[in-house]
């Protein structure tokens, strides 16, 4: 492919190869041309399976990129606007002074429904009516539109539920219609995967001393009333049966190269696929919502539905969109230079330094080019 295929291969190679990583894909499109498919290491330590570009892992959030895309798609076909209120399509969301939430809100993390209740259990977010009623009974965090904090499940759920209501159908279903059966990749990139296609996924494990972070904290940390502590992304969550067959649009189950893909048709650079206008790229990657994130405390910039900037880099990468993963993952498109980047891994790390590794080798090796 490129020299910049053999230097991703090298670098994933050497994460496995120091015990870093146990599995990783890499997928880089460039105006569409595919650029890097790299894999390194093994999808399942238990029966040495090896990680293949089909191979599919649990990555948390970066799925709720599909989610926004969904959500796009369907605003430009007018199915309904930005600036609907939820409630609008979805009464029982009006509950508790929600009634004039709109999207938007949602898709910026401000609309101030963050949490869950801490009796939820994993049970409950694989049944979709149950914890949608949860959703809808939600009382808010602050005033819609005022602050920014991350809606970690609430934001797969209550868009997930505006698209079932708008439509008649489930969004798994709307984003194969739509989204990735276009683009050929509907069998490597799900919200609920069904039970059949599981033994094509990776196992995800913890880091070492992972569990140990969770201990100690402060109880009155925001984040700890978001949730309970048992729907914290952890490789015994995301390995269970009923977690990845349900459909939980606030993450995904996904190939490097379905999710690049993705982002590239996003670019408008997967020909015959017009998922957005160019026009609508514009507006969902423009700053739209930013301050100091009230669940996390971390500043944060969001467009509709991304997160814009890239790890550990400064302003100069505003032009890109994307979403990270709990345990690692992320993937991005850059408006700028029609790089779209995925990276996939079964290895829960606390940070993002892989992906920040390997985007400095990809950028890099560009500008060599």
């Amino acid at each position: 492919m490129s020299d910049i295929q053999t230097q991703v291969q090298q670098r994933i190679d050497q994460l496995v190869e120091s015990g870093t990583e146990r599995g990783v894909q890499v997928a880089v499109l460039r105006h569409g041309e595919l650029l890097v498919d790299a894999v390194a290491g093994i999808a399942d330590p238990a029966t040495g399976r090896a990680v293949t570009p089909e191979t599919v892992f649990y990555n948390f959030s970066i799925g709720k990129a599909a989610t926004s895309t969904v959500v796009h798609v369907l605003v430009e076909r007018g199915t309904f606007a930005y600036d609907t209120p939820v409630a609008e399509l979805w009464p029982e969301f009006a509950a508790h002074g929600k009634e004039n939430v709109t999207v938007r809100q949602v898709l910026t993390h401000s609309a101030g429904v963050p949490g869950l209740p801490l009796d939820t259990t994993a049970e409950d977010i694989c049944d979709w009516d149950r914890i949608c009623a949860k959703v809808a009974d939600a009382e808010l965090w602050w005033e819609p539109g005022t602050a920014v904090g991350y809606h970690a499940y609430t934001f797969g759920y209550i868009l997930g539920e505006v698209v079932r209501r708008a439509t008649g159908k489930p969004i798994s279903q709307v984003l194969r219609d739509e989204v990735t059966g276009p683009l050929g990749v509907a069998d490597e990139l799900y919200f609920g995967m069904p039970t059949s296609q599981h033994g094509r996924l990776a196992r995800l494990e913890d880091q070492a001393g992972a569990a140990d972070m969770m201990t100690g904290m402060p109880e009155d940390l925001p984040m700890l009333k978001a949730g309970p502590l048992s729907l914290f992304p952890t490789a015994e969550l995301g390995n269970r049966t009923d977690i990845l067959a349900a459909d939980i649009p606030a993450g995904g189950k996904t190939s490097a190269r379905a999710m690049a893909r993705m982002y590239a048709a996003l670019l408008g650079d997967i020909p015959g696929v017009a998922l957005i206008s160019p026009e609508r790229l514009r507006e969902v990657t423009a700053p739209a919502a930013s301050g100091v994130d009230q669940v996390f405390g971390n500043e944060s910039s969001w467009g509709l539905g991304y997160a814009l900037g890239l790890p550990g880099a400064e302003e100069a990468t505003r032009s890109a969109f994307s979403m990270g993963g709990a345990g690692g993952s992320y993937a991005y498109g850059d408006t700028a230079t029609g790089i779209a980047f995925a990276m996939t891994k079964n290895r829960l790390t606390m940070d993002f330094s892989a992906a920040t590794d390997l985007i400095r080798v990809v950028n890099e090796g560009l500008e060599k080019g």
